[in-house]
């Protein structure tokens, strides 16, 4: 059934691939929040060099930036069900080498398993657009958005983890390390449920669809990958510095947790009225928005280094990118046929997490190494927001300058 043939009634299938969606973001998806808030301090622990110190997280970013294209054929291929499987299975053998990298204190080792542990991020990416698949236009948004949401529950069940395995083992992180493992092969089973058509195998007769030159150049999928990445980026540059700039201002190792866990909660607690915001207004003005609250994060963030402001920054970051991203990710399902969708996702997915790769890459070099001073280096990575909220920001305008444009 394609797209342009679904219609409201069509969206009992949906519904029901959605909650099973929604316990995937929510089960599996707790490892990320468990990810962050301790890659970085281990890489830290296990770097020669402090500027290294975000590469872990870099490296795993970069994997999903490497695997977006080979999952998106998989799915193609072989259905959405099998694809998330291959995710499942790269993170718990990412999570093994890592835990096996801690007991050797081998920094190398470890960056091997954070670059696998890439491929579940990239599958996981894909939750938001197969929530799309078998949604009529109308559900579409709310689909994406509901998806979105299960990050609430990762966002409290993964901090809730770390604590709880952190200091378990005599080796600091490998606890937390063991459980994502097992998280993994518990979240598998949830997809044999999943109901999504395997895609039928292309015959000459049909449609090929666009090229990805072709498809670069249609204003409305362009603009929509510019303020993915755009978002994304950024929300990665500040989310991978906050740990290592919390305990450096002298805070516990706990409250970097908190403050990642209400970050975190930020950016899925709007996703259940966000889908609902862009049917009443459009996406482009809420990824408007999206990009509005990005910048005000960062002028609370240099505001001061005091607990309250890692909180209202963080929490700040959290809203904007939920905007931003969902916004655009709504824009880009809507703007290419079904023959398209393997070739547009997978492209979006690798410029998008290839940006995001860069950007906690230089996190850890701004915040390690810009500056004599922790705050100096909070500092420079909040200022380097702004190049980039002003491509987002004028790459908008432009599109919306366009009014026989479809609108989104």
């Amino acid at each position: 059934m394609s797209d342009a043939t679904l219609t409201p009634t069509d969206d009992a299938r949906a519904k029901r691939n959605v909650t099973i969606l929604v316990l995937a973001q929510a089960i599996l998806g707790s490892q990320m929040p468990m990810i962050f808030t301790m890659a970085g301090l281990a890489g830290q622990s296990l770097a020669s060099n402090p500027c290294w110190a975000t590469l872990p997280i870099s490296l795993m970013v970069g994997g999903s930036m490497v695997f977006a294209n080979p999952v998106a054929w998989v799915m193609q291929t072989f259905g959405r069900r099998v694809g998330f499987w291959l995710g499942t299975l790269g993170g718990s053998l990412g999570a093994a080498i890592s835990a096996y990298a801690l007991t050797q204190a081998d920094f190398t080792i470890f960056l091997i398993g954070s670059f696998l542990m890439g491929l579940y991020q990239s599958a996981q990416g894909f939750y938001r657009f197969a929530a799309a698949d078998t949604a009529s236009p109308a559900f579409r948004p709310k689909a994406i958005s509901y998806v979105m949401a299960g990050g609430l529950a990762s966002a409290i069940i993964g901090p809730q983890l770390f604590n709880a395995t952190n200091d378990m083992l005599v080796v600091p992180f490998l606890g937390a390390y063991l459980t994502i493992i097992a998280i993994n092969i518990l979240g598998a089973f949830l997809f044999l449920g999943l109901d999504i058509p395997k895609p039928p195998k292309p015959t000459a007769d049909d449609p090929k669809g666009r090229t990805r030159r072709e498809l670069l150049r249609d204003p409305v999928i362009a603009v929509a990958i510019i303020c993915g990445m755009v978002s994304y980026a950024l929300m990665n540059l500040v989310m991978t510095s906050t740990p290592l700039a919390v305990v450096g201002c002298g805070f516990e190792t706990d409250m970097a947790g908190n403050v990642v866990t209400a970050h975190v909660l930020a950016m899925f607690v709007p996703s259940f009225f966000t889908g609902h915001l862009i049917a009443r207004f459009g996406t482009r003005k809420v990824i408007a928005t999206g990009l509005a609250i990005l910048g005000f994060a960062g002028v609370v963030a240099l505001q001061g280094v005091e607990l309250e402001n890692f909180f209202i920054a963080l929490i700040l970051l959290g809203i904007g990118w939920n905007f931003g991203f969902i916004g655009a990710t709504s824009m880009l399902a809507g703007a290419h046929a079904p023959e398209e969708r393997g070739r547009v996702q997978g492209m979006n997915d690798m410029i998008v997490f290839g940006c995001v790769t860069i950007a906690s890459l230089a996190s850890g070099g701004l915040m390690n190494c810009s500056g004599g001073s922790t705050v100096e280096g909070w500092n420079a990575v909040n200022i380097a927001m702004v190049p980039f909220l002003a491509l987002a920001g004028a790459s908008l305008i432009w599109l919306m300058l366009r009014p026989q444009e479809d609108v989104v």
